[in-house]
């Protein structure tokens, strides 16, 4: 499928990437032994660019579902963060409209020394609530997390399970325009799993924009409308979600 700058989206575009490309340096030594030699004769260690997005253009419209699909390592992960500010393209740009929440590392702003309830209005804040809203969506938060009892206990001490429930319900109440969405829907027992997956097909029927990247194909399938297929840092398919998952499959 030929490159376009921009398909037709529904409605005003809320995503725009145009001609991005991102570059990683990648390291070539292969042992300690072969640095240290290297070292001993003043020898440069080489370093070789990899281009994680190669000249990657498309726009997602306001309030569409969009699914971002590859195989490991074909740059979903890296578009993702590029649309929510944590990396900056090499070239071109990525223009977003509107508050952006990244369910990209989930819980990437918890303090372990703080309490559940702290850690809350911490990372609602780094998400960009400001105190009125978190103090108005608390409750919600703490209800979908189903840890209500455990809310004033440092977080240190929850299990894995109860950590992410907590993170994760204060990403998903972020009031946010462009909701980003990558692999998080596999925390928690199979019941929560669900849950937070209602309620994110719930947010897209709220006219928020959504990007996601999961390997979860029946997921991806209920809950977007359009694919693109990324190889090797390229766009290769931008079309109908089930057309987009064959694509991948073939």
């Amino acid at each position: 499928m030929s490159e376009t700058i921009y398909p037709t989206v529904a409605g005003r575009p809320s995503i725009v990437l145009d001609h991005v490309s991102k570059i990683f340096l990648r390291r070539n030594t292969h042992s300690f032994k072969e640095a240290f030699v290297g070292w001993i004769k003043r020898a440069r260690v080489r370093a070789d660019e990899f281009r994680a997005l190669n000249d990657v253009s498309f726009q997602v419209g306001e309030g569409e579902a969009v699914a971002v699909l590859g195989l490991n390592g074909s740059g979903k992960s890296t578009t993702l963060k590029l649309v929510s500010g944590v990396l900056e393209p090499d070239g071109g740009r990525v223009l977003t409209r509107g508050r952006v929440a990244g369910l990209i590392e989930v819980g990437a702003g918890f303090h372990p020394d703080l309490s559940g309830r702290e850690n809350v209005y911490l990372n609602a804040a780094i998400l960009g609530m400001n105190k009125k809203e978190i103090d108005e969506t608390f409750d919600a938060i703490v209800e979908f997390s189903e840890i209500g009892e455990f809310i004033d206990q440092e977080v240190k001490h929850y299990s894995s399970g109860m950590f992410m429930r907590l993170a994760f319900s204060v990403a998903i109440h972020v009031h946010a325009d462009i909701l980003l969405v990558d692999e998080v829907l596999s925390v928690g027992d199979a019941p929560f799993r669900a849950k937070c997956a209602r309620k994110i097909k719930e947010l897209t029927t709220q006219g928020i924009t959504m990007l996601v990247v999961s390997h979860d194909m029946n997921m991806v399938k209920e809950l977007c409308e359009r694919g693109i297929v990324i190889s090797k840092g390229r766009k290769v398919f931008d079309g109908p979600v089930e057309e987009a998952v064959e694509f991948l499959r073939a």
